[in-house]
């Protein structure tokens, strides 16, 4: 295996890494907030409604954006690292 297949497995290594990593969080934000965890957070009141139930509606699409913003902010310094960046 040759410098350059080196580079491209550690940079897919470190890719899926992060795409897992984000997945996991998204699912147990918008899965385990809203549905697993909703018994626990019904005490925890959020504008007028409990924590579970902000979870189900609101916080799974805002933890998502949040998400996304972070993918490609790490994704540019990911490509840096590698030596793929656009310039």
């Amino acid at each position: 295996m040759n410098e350059h297949d080196r580079n491209a497995a550690a940079y897919w290594s470190a890719n899926l890494r992060l795409i897992i990593g984000s997945l996991i969080i998204w699912a147990l934000v918008s899965y385990g907030g809203g549905i697993l965890f909703r018994p626990w957070l019904t005490d925890i009141r959020v504008g007028g409604t409990d924590l579970g139930f902000w979870f189900a509606q609101q916080g799974s699409i805002l933890t998502f954006i949040v998400l996304i913003f972070f993918y490609a902010w790490r994704m540019n310094k990911l490509d840096k690292e590698f030596g793929l960046n656009e310039e």
